[in-house]
C-alpha cells in the first residue's frame, strides 16, 4: 500500500507527539502499520508518501536511485539567474556539498491557498516562488539553499516525488495510490 497525503503547516512526519504544539499524523485517520517514507519539517508543507511495506522506502530513499522531488519555495526578493545558478551547481551548506539540482523562477506564479498561519509580509520587500529539482534530500536543505543565496524561505511546499505530482489533494487529505500511480513515484513510464 502507498498513500499519498498533503501534509499540511505545523504536522510532524511522525505519528507520535514529540511535546510541541505541532499534530502528529495519528490524527489523520490513516490505516494501521503504514509509515512516513522520508520525512518533511514541521513548517514544510505538500507531498508526504506513506507505506507499510519496507520496498517504498528503499526505493525512495535509496541515494542509488536518484528520486527526483520537486520543491516550490517563496522567497524573499527576486533571485537573479546568477543566484539559481550558483544554486544549481551545489552549494556547501552546513558542511556539505549539496549535489547538482534544478533551479528556476515559476511562470506564471502559482497561486497557492494562503497558510494558517499566513506568512510573514513585508510590504517593501516582494517576495516570488522558485521550482527547485533535488535528488537528495538532506535535513532542511532548501531552506539552507536559498538563505545561502541571500532569499531566505517564507514557505515550502513539496509537489512531486518521481513523477507522481501532489496535484488537487487538499491540505491535511490522503488518498491510496493506484498501481498506476505507484509507477509513476517509482519514475517508471
Amino acid at each position: 500500500m502507498l498513500i499519498a497525503f498533503h501534509k499540511p503547516f505545523g504536522v510532524l512526519s511522525q505519528f507520535t507527539s514529540d511535546g510541541s504544539p505541532n499534530r502528529a499524523l495519528a490524527e489523520f485517520g490513516f490505516p494501521k502499520n503504514v509509515y512516513a517514507i522520508g520525512r518533511l519539517d514541521a513548517d514544510s508543507e505538500g507531498l508526504l508518501l506513506l507505506s507499510n511495506s519496507a520496498k517504498w522506502n528503499d526505493q525512495l530513499l535509496n541515494p542509488r536511485h536518484a528520486h527526483e522531488r520537486e520543491y516550490w519555495a517563496q522567497v524573499e526578493r527576486i533571485p537573479t539567474r546568477e543566484s539559481l545558478d550558483k544554486m544549481q551547481r551545489g552549494l556547501v551548506v552546513q558542511g556539505h556539498q549539496t549535489l547538482p539540482c534544478k533551479a528556476w523562477l515559476l511562470a506564471p506564479q502559482p497561486e497557492i491557498t494562503p497558510r494558517v498561519p499566513p506568512i510573514r509580509v513585508r510590504k517593501t520587500v516582494p517576495d516570488c516562488w522558485l521550482g527547485l529539482q533535488l535528488i537528495e534530500g538532506k535535513n532542511r536543505q532548501v531552506r539552507h539553499m536559498t538563505a545561502a543565496i541571500g532569499h531566505p524561505t517564507l514557505r515550502l511546499l513539496r509537489v512531486r516525488i518521481g513523477n507522481f505530482w501532489l496535484g488537487e489533494l487538499a491540505a491535511g487529505q490522503w488518498r491510496e495510490l493506484s498501481p498506476a500511480e505507484c509507477r509513476l513515484v517509482e519514475g517508471l513510464k
